[in-house]
């Protein structure tokens, strides 16, 4: 019999469909073993890699917490990868941790609040690192554009799923609302909108995003892994430079040659980032442009608020890492030290009256030198200042947080409220 010729055009087609379909619809299953065995590679990678579709993905981020990967959540300073970099630390002197890092230029509270959805409850009771970069907190908050390139389906959906009707959940169904605007596609925020009025979702929806969620987790289970940059080579670079032996002694002379190698600028920051980001730009323009800058007063606080509660109900002992501002840069750009300072005292304040006492100040170390690689990221000495808090932390037992949520920090009078 012989085929009809329109079936031969098109039936590798519809078979490939199919097929697709069949896996996306499947149910899900755990890896065997030698699964597992081969997957070690792909998770050391994606640990380091930085790849937004590890971020947005539930998977390998899963995987990596029951190997005793810690999560380090951030921003752009995660990237400048140096050998005093937390992951080349640990991978070099094989430590009993290894970061897995979360966060790229733009991710701010709100982008890791739907990050930690994907976890679901293996947050529970584990270690985590947190940078908070005080330039986060301006006065319109998270970036719309940056949110919506972030945003992470299945964390989004997830979160939707398990909401109630309580003031957390209302409120960071307003600000998803808010942030995501027409971004947040025209389910979900039918969805955000009755919760953030305190109604339950409607049978219709709750079946459309579990049978969404299904599909997502398998597309990611299946596809997203093959796309993850691969940044070991710079990994295995950066480790090269170091000495053999896990010295602090050794390690603090290295991140001096480092230092001083790499800066030779009145800012005392990277001549790479001199060369290629300010003076094309001209320098002269830079002059007093921060001047009115103010990061006492924004939504971020209540943001950051709605992190603090993620990881007060899965019970997370945090540490927090505060960082500095190159202190010859805002001199120059008249970036107000004092705002800077009330800055850091209202984070504090919102931190430790909430029992969240595991806080890295390092905001008063803007003017050491090599601390900062360039304007406002960590530099040589600041990443092995982070290194002598985070490796004692992640390393020996710690104390039992107890943490205790105030509604008052959810508060407008709270995001505007100057610590002085």
């Amino acid at each position: 019999m012989k085929r009809h010729p329109i079936w031969q055009l098109i039936g590798p087609l519809v078979i490939a469909v199919i097929g697709v379909a069949l896996l996306l619809f499947a149910p899900h299953h755990k890896t065997d073993e030698a699964g597992a065995q081969a997957d070690a590679s792909l998770i050391n990678k994606a640990a380091v890699s930085l790849s937004s579709n590890v971020y947005r993905g539930q998977a390998l981020k899963n995987e990596a917490l029951e190997l005793g990967y810690v999560p380090f959540f951030g921003s752009s300073e995660l990237s400048r990868m140096d050998p005093l970099h937390p992951s080349v630390l640990a991978d070099k002197y094989d430590r009993d941790y290894q970061p897995f890092l979360l966060g790229k230029p733009g991710t701010q509270s709100l982008s890791q609040l739907m990050a930690m959805q994907t976890f679901g409850n293996n947050l529970d009771h584990k270690k985590v690192v947190f940078i908070l970069s005080p330039q986060w907190f301006t006065k319109q908050g998270q970036n719309h554009q940056a949110f919506n390139f972030y945003k992470t389906s299945i964390g989004d959906i997830s979160w939707t799923l398990r909401a109630t009707n309580t003031k957390v959940d209302r409120i960071t169904a307003k600000r998803l609302l808010k942030v995501a605007g027409k971004g947040g596609g025209t389910m979900q925020r039918s969805a955000w909108k009755r919760l953030a009025r305190g109604e339950n979702l409607t049978g219709n929806q709750r079946a459309y995003f579990e049978a969404r969620l299904h599909v997502l987790q398998n597309e990611d289970h299946y596809f997203d892994q093959l796309m993850v940059t691969n940044r070991m080579v710079k990994l295995a670079k950066a480790e090269k430079q170091l000495p053999a032996t896990d010295n602090n002694a050794a390690l603090t002379r290295l991140a001096d040659r480092l230092g001083k190698r790499d800066t030779h600028n009145r800012f005392d920051i990277s001549n790479a980032f001199y060369r290629h980001r300010l003076k094309p730009a001209g320098i002269r323009h830079f002059k007093n442009s921060q001047r009115n800058f103010d990061y006492r007063r924004s939504p971020e606080y209540t943001d950051f608020e709605l992190v603090l509660n993620q990881f007060a109900s899965h019970h997370t002992n945090t540490m927090f890492i505060l960082p500095p501002v190159n202190n010859k840069w805002a001199a120059y750009t008249g970036l107000s030290q004092t705002m800077l300072r009330q800055t850091n005292a209202k984070l504090k304040q919102q931190l430790a009256s909430q029992g969240f006492t595991n806080v890295v100040d390092l905001s008063n170390q803007g003017g050491q030198k090599y601390f900062m690689s360039d304007t406002i990221h960590l530099g040589w000495r600041g990443w092995l200042a982070v290194d002598q808090h985070v490796k004692p932390f992640l390393t020996q037992k710690q104390p039992t947080p107890h943490m205790h949520i105030k509604d008052y920090y959810l508060s407008k009078t709270w995001a505007n409220h100057i610590v002085h």
